[in-house]
C-alpha cells in the first residue's frame, strides 16, 4: 500500500503497508506507483485497488490533487499522446513527465474536473452532453411536421402511397383518368407547349369543364393530339392535364396497384413531381384528388427533416435573424416595464414616468380608456391582447416601440441617445422566439405527454420546448413517448439513448437544469457533473475515471444518488479515483486515502490507507480524527441575535423561478442561504440581492437585475461586494501575492540591496508584468504556450530562463541569500518566517496563512488555482485592508475543496468580518458551516418550477425543527453530536 516515513506500521518484505502486523494483499493487476515526488509528494510508494471506489482525501495543499491528478491522471494523458500521430508526439520530449519512478497497471484515464465550462455562447447543457444531436436524429426520424395554417400534418406522396391510397378511397370498378399538370415554359405559347408534349409521346390531353360546367354535370374530355393538331387545341392551358394512363380501381389485385404504382411514377417525373386524378363517372360529377411529391400543404412548401434542419448552429437549422444564437439587441421588457406589480396608473411603463415623456403617458391612459383597458390593475395581470396593445400602439397612441422608433430617429442627439440606451438590452429574437431554429424546424413536432402541475392529456413538442424543459420533466416526456411499431423500428436506439442520458443528468443531482441553459453559466461543479453524465453516456469499461470533488454544489439530499453513479461506473468495470472531503462519498468508499498530515511542506504522505471503518480508529489521521468526532467543529454557544432595525429586506422576488419572496438579510452577523440545488439560491443572493444593492450603492454592474419590488434598508451598509469562485487572473503573471499587493513590498526589498543600487536597478526590474528585469522570450510568464490545435494548449517551460521569469543579472541580485525566482517559489508559510521583521510584507502574508492558504507558493499562477482557492485568496485580501465602512460580503460556496480543518479556519475568518464590523451572506450546503451560522434561510422545497420558496428561516435549530426542509432534516444530527 504505502511506504512512507510517516506510516508507523509494520512493513513485509514487499514493502506493503500492514494493519497489525499482517499485509494486506492486492492483485498484480493493481495500480503501482512508486517514488512519487511530484511537488510536495515524499517519495511515495502506494499500491491502489482497480475497479474500486477509492476517495483521496486530506487537508488543502496536502498533496491530493499532486498526487491524483498530476501524477496518475498526468502519466495517463502523457501515454495516451505517445499513441498519436507525429505530429503530436513531436511536443512529447518537451512534455513535463511528472516526477516519478514508476507507474504500472494504468488504464487510459479521463479527468473530471472542476473546470468552469467552454465562454461559447451557443454551447447548452443539450449539446454538451451529446443529447441535442440524438434529439436532432429524433425530430428528423419520427417527427411530424404540422401545418401552421391549418394545423394538419404536412405529408409528402409517394408512388406506392398514391396507389395505396386510391384503391382504398375510391369504390372498386372506378375508372379514372391519371395525368399530371401541362408544363408551362416561360416565352411558349400554348401551341408550342402541345406540340413538345406530342414530341415526348404523349398525344392524348384531358380538357377539363369550367366550375360552371362541371356543376352542370359536364365531364371531362379527351382530346386525342393524332386528330387534333396542336394549334387547333382551344382549351386554356390551366385546363389542360396530360393524360398517362386509364385505369379502373381493383382493391385486391396487386397487379393494379402496381400499375397505379408505376403510372404515378412517370407523372411525378414528367409533371414536376405532381400527379391528378381525375374520375371518369357514367352519371354525377367527375372528382379529383391532386398528389405531389413535394413536401407541401395549405399552399406551402416545408423543409423535409433532416438531422441539419434542427442544428442551430448550421446555416440550414439556424434562424436567419439571430443567426441561431437566439437573442438579438433591442428593447428589454424587463427594463421598460421593472415592476410588474404596479398599474398603467401607477408608471408600470417607465420610460413615460419623466416630465419630458409624460406626454406619452396621457396618451395611453386615453388609449386605454377607449380600448376599455383597466389601468388600476396590476401590469401583470393585464390579458395579452390589452398589453399587446400598450407595446404596439392604437389609433394616435404610438405604443412603447412607436415611442423608441421616435428615440431612434433623434439618434444624433445624445441625450436620446442615452435616454433609448437604459432600455434596451438583448432580448428573445422576434423571428424565432429565442428558440434560435429556423420557422421550418420548428414546424416539426412530436407528440408526448402534457407536462406541468395541472396537465393532463397528450400535447405536441417541437424540438425548441423540448429544449425548454428541465431534465427531469424532459426525462418524464421520453418515458411517456408513444411510438408506433414502425416508430420505434426507425427511432428506438436513438430513444433509448435520449432516455439513458436524461435518467444520468437526473442522477447526478441536475435535474433543475434545462436543456437549453448556456454552459458558460454553469458553475464549476455542475459543469463537472455535466461531464460525469457525458462520460456515463459513453459507457467505456476498464478505464480510470478521476474526478474533482465531485459534490460541490450539491445538496447532501442529492448526495447518494450522485455516489450510486459512480458506484455503478465502478461496477461495470472501472476504477474510480475521487479527490473529496464529503462525509458521505468517505463512508461509501471502497476505500480512502488520506494524505497529509497538513499542508504544503508539512504534507506529501500518505497518512492511512484502508476502510472507512478502520480511518474512524487511526490516531494518525487528521480525517478520522473528525470523522469519528475527536475533533469536531463545534457549534456555537451563543448565537447572535437579530436587530429588526439593522436588515436588508428584498421584497416580492421573482426572478427565475422565485416566488414573489420576501427576503430578510441580518446585518451585523453571518447568515447562510441554503436549499437543494437550482432552488433559486444564487439567483436571489447573486442575481437579485447583489445586483440591486450593486446599483444603488453606485457601483458598476453590467448584469441584469433579478426582477424584484424594492429593496429595504440599503443605507444601512457602505458597500456590497460579491466574493465568488471567478479566477483572481487569467495570465501566468498573476499570483496569489500580487493580488494581495504583498510583491510591491518584496520588490522594493531587492531594489533597496547594495548590489541593486550599485546596478541602478528599481523595484520595477523585479516585475515580471513590464519590460526590463523579465524575461523577454516568455514575458516573465517561465511557460511559453504551444498551440496543439487539435488537443488542448500546452504550456512548457521557457528554455531561455528554464521557468525563472527573470534574466540572468537580475537573479544574482539576492536577499538573505535567494533572488526573486527562488522567493517566488517560497510557501507562503515559509515566506512568513523569511520575511521576519518586514511587517509591511508578513502582515498581508499572514492573512493568506490564516485563511488555509499556507502552502500555496507565493509566486503561483493565478489560472492554476482552484475555484475555492481563488475564493479564499480574496477574503485574505478583503481582511488585509483597511475597513472603509460597513460592507455587506456575499459568498457563493466558500467551503470549495476545505477539509474539515480547514473549514475551522475559514469559519474564524468569517467571524473576524463580523468583529470588524462588516456582514457575511454565504450560499452553502455544507453542514459544519450551517451549524455555525447566527440566521439560515433554507429555500426550495425541490429545485427548478418546484422551488423557489422560503421554506424556513431562522436559527439553525428553528430550521432543524421544520419538517418540510431537507436542510433541516440533515441538520438535526449535526446539531446533536
Amino acid at each position: 500500500m504505502a511506504t512512507t516515513k510517516r506510516v508507523k506500521r509494520a512493513t513485509n518484505t514487499n514493502g506493503q503497508a500492514t494493519k497489525n502486523g499482517t499485509a494486506q494483499r492486492f492483485t498484480g493487476r493493481d495500480l503501482v506507483i512508486k517514488g512519487a515526488r511530484q511537488h510536495n509528494l515524499k517519495n511515495l510508494n502506494l499500491t491502489i485497488p482497480k475497479k474500486k471506489l477509492v476517495v483521496v482525501t486530506g487537508p488543502s495543499g496536502s498533496g491530493k490533487s499532486s498526487l491524483v491528478f498530476d501524477t496518475v491522471y498526468a502519466e495517463g494523458q502523457r501515454r495516451y499522446v505517445e499513441s498519436l500521430s507525429a505530429y503530436a508526439r513531436q511536443f512529447l520530449e518537451r512534455m513535463d513527465k511528472p516526477d516519478v519512478d514508476l507507474i504500472t497497471g494504468l488504464a487510459p484515464a479521463i479527468a473530471i474536473e472542476q473546470q468552469t465550462g467552454t465562454r461559447n455562447p451557443r454551447s447548452t447543457v443539450a449539446t454538451q452532453t451529446e443529447l441535442y444531436d440524438y434529439l436532432r436524429l429524433l425530430f428528423a426520424r419520427v417527427g411530424t411536421t404540422i401545418s401552421p395554417v391549418s394545423g394538419e400534418p404536412v405529408t409528402k406522396d409517394s408512388p406506392r402511397s398514391v396507389a395505396d391510397d386510391v384503391q382504398a378511397e375510391l369504390e372498386a370498378g372506378t375508372r379514372f383518368y391519371l395525368a399530371f399538370p401541362v408544363p408551362e415554359h416561360k416565352g411558349r405559347k400554348k401551341a408550342e407547349e402541345v406540340a413538345a408534349l406530342l414530341a415526348r409521346g404523349f398525344y392524348r390531353l384531358i380538357a377539363l369543364p369550367t366550375e360552371k360546367q362541371a356543376t352542370k354535370g359536364a365531364q371531362a374530355e379527351v382530346i386525342d393530339l393524332n386528330e387534333t393538331p396542336p394549334d387547333a387545341v382551344k382549351t386554356p392551358l390551366k385546363r389542360l392535364l396530360v393524360l398517362v394512363d386509364r385505369l379502373v380501381t381493383r382493391p385486391d389485385d396487386e397487379v393494379m396497384t402496381n400499375r397505379i404504382a408505376d403510372s404515378v411514377e412517370q407523372a411525378f417525373r414528367e409533371g414536376g413531381e405532381r400527379a391528378i386524378i381525375i374520375t371518369a363517372p357514367k352519371e354525377g360529377p367527375l372528382q379529383r384528388l391532386d398528389f405531389s411529391a413535394h413536401f407541401e400543404r395549405d399552399g406551402m412548401t416545408f423543409e423535409e427533416p433532416t438531422p441539419q434542419l434542427f442544428s442551430f448552429n448550421s446555416p440550414l437549422g439556424a434562424c436567419p435573424v439571430c443567426q441561431g444564437f437566439g437573442r438579438v439587441p433591442g428593447i428589454d421588457e424587463d427594463l421598460v416595464i421593472p415592476n410588474p406589480d404596479l398599474s398603467i396608473r401607477q408608471g408600470a411603463v417607465a420610460p413615460f414616468r419623466t416630465d419630458q415623456w409624460s406626454k406619452h403617458q396621457r396618451d395611453l391612459i386615453r388609449m386605454a380608456a377607449r380600448e376599455q383597458i383597466d389601468i388600476d390593475a396590476p401590469w401583470i395581470r393585464l390579458p395579452e391582447e390589452h398589453k399587446k396593445r400598450v407595446w404596439d400602439g392604437q389609433g394616435d397612441y404610438a405604443g412603447v416601440r412607436g415611442f423608441f422608433r421616435f428615440l431612434e430617429s433623434k439618434a444624433y442627439k445624445m441625450h436620446y441617445r442615452i435616454y433609448s440606451a437604459r432600455f434596451r438590452g438583448y432580448t428573445a429574437c422576434p423571428t424565432c422566439d429565442g428558440y434560435r431554429l429556423r420557422p421550418d424546424a420548428l414546424h416539426v413536432k412530436i407528440e408526448g405527454p402534457a407536462l406541468g402541475p395541472d396537465a393532463d392529456g397528450m400535447a405536441w413538442y417541437h424540438i425548441g420546448e423540448i429544449a425548454e424543459l428541465t431534465t427531469q420533466d424532459a426525462k418524464a416526456l421520453f418515458e411517456g413517448l408513444d411510438l408506433t411499431e414502425y416508430q420505434l423500428a426507425v427511432a428506438g436506439r436513438v430513444l433509448e439513448e435520449i432516455r439513458k442520458r436524461l435518467g444520468y443528468l437526473v442522477e447526478v443531482g441536475l435535474d433543475y437544469l434545462s436543456l437549453d441553459r448556456l454552459a458558460q453559466t454553469l458553475s464549476g461543479g455542475e459543469t463537472q457533473r455535466i461531464n460525469l453524465a457525458t462520460s456515463l453516456g459513453s459507457s467505456l469499461v476498464g478505464s480510470l475515471y478521476v474526478l474533482d470533488e465531485p459534490t460541490i454544489g450539491l445538496h447532501p439530499r442529492d448526495n447518494d444518488r450522485l455516489i450510486s453513479i459512480l458506484e455503478g461506473l465502478r461496477d461495470i468495470g472501472n476504477t474510480v479515483l475521487v479527490v473529496e472531503h464529503d462525509e458521505q462519498m468517505m463512508q461509501r468508499a471502497d476505500q480512502l486515502i488520506d494524505i497529509g498530515p497538513g499542508s504544503g511542506i508539512h504534507g506529501g504522505e500518505v497518512i492511512f490507507q484502508g476502510t472507512y471503518d478502520e480511518v474512524l480508529k487511526d490516531d494518525d489521521s487528521l480525517t478520522g480524527a473528525y470523522l469519528s468526532g475527536r475533533k469536531k467543529i463545534p457549534v456555537p454557544e451563543q448565537r447572535r441575535p437579530v436587530d429588526e432595525e439593522r436588515v436588508i429586506e428584498v421584497l416580492h422576488a421573482r426572478e427565475h423561478n422565485l416566488k414573489r419572496v420576501d427576503a430578510r438579510f441580518p446585518l451585523d452577523m453571518i447568515t447562510v442561504v441554503t436549499g437543494v440545488s437550482g432552488s433559486g439560491k444564487s439567483t436571489l443572493v447573486h442575481d437579485t440581492l447583489y445586483a440591486a444593492l450593486r446599483r444603488l450603492k453606485g457601483g458598476e454592474y453590467d448584469g441584469k437585475v433579478g426582477a424584484h419590488d424594492a429593496v429595504k434598508g440599503a443605507e444601512l451598509i457602505e458597500a456590497v461586494e460579491m466574493v465568488d469562485q471567478s479566477p483572481i487572473g487569467k495570465s501566468p503573471r498573476s499570483n496569489p501575492v500580487t493580488y494581495v499587493k504583498a510583491f510591491d513590498a518584496v520588490r522594493d526589498l531587492l531594489a533597496s540591496t547594495h548590489q541593486a543600487k550599485v546596478r541602478g536597478y528599481k523595484a520595477g526590474t523585479f516585475s515580471f508584468n513590464v519590460p526590463g528585469g523579465r524575461c523577454e522570450v516568455c514575458q516573465g510568464e517561465g511557460v511559453v504556450q504551444i498551440e496543439m490545435q487539435f488537443l488542448a494548449d500546452l504550456y512548457l517551460e521557457c528554455e531561455a530562463c528554464h521557468g525563472a521569469r527573470f534574466k540572468q543579472d537580475v537573479l544574482e541580485i539576492r536577499y538573505k541569500g535567494k533572488n526573486v525566482a527562488e522567493i517566488l517559489a517560497l510557501t507562503i508559510e515559509e515566506a512568513v518566517d523569511f520575511f521576519a521583521g518586514q511587517n509591511r510584507i508578513t502582515k498581508k502574508l499572514q492573512v493568506l496563512q490564516d485563511v488555509g492558504l499556507g502552502y500555496l507558493t507565493l509566486g503561483q499562477p493565478s489560472n492554476t488555482l482552484s475555484g475555492g482557492e481563488a475564493q479564499r485568496v480574496k477574503l485574505a485580501a478583503i481582511l488585509g485592508k483597511k475597513s472603509s465602512g460597513h460592507t455587506l460580503y456575499l459568498f457563493d460556496e466558500p467551503t470549495t475543496g476545505l477539509h474539515f480543518d480547514d473549514i475551522a479556519k475559514l469559519l474564524k475568518a468569517f467571524n473576524a468580518l463580523i468583529e470588524a464590523g462588516h456582514s457575511v451572506v454565504l450560499i452553502e450546503h455544507n453542514l459544519d458551516v450551517i451549524k455555525a451560522a447566527d440566521y439560515v434561510m433554507d429555500l426550495g422545497p425541490e429545485g427548478g418550477w418546484r422551488g423557489g420558496f422560503i421554506v424556513a428561516e431562522g436559527t439553525p435549530e428553528a430550521l432543524a425543527a421544520v419538517e418540510q426542509s431537507h436542510t433541516g432534516r440533515f441538520l438535526r444530527d449535526v446539531l446533536l453530536t
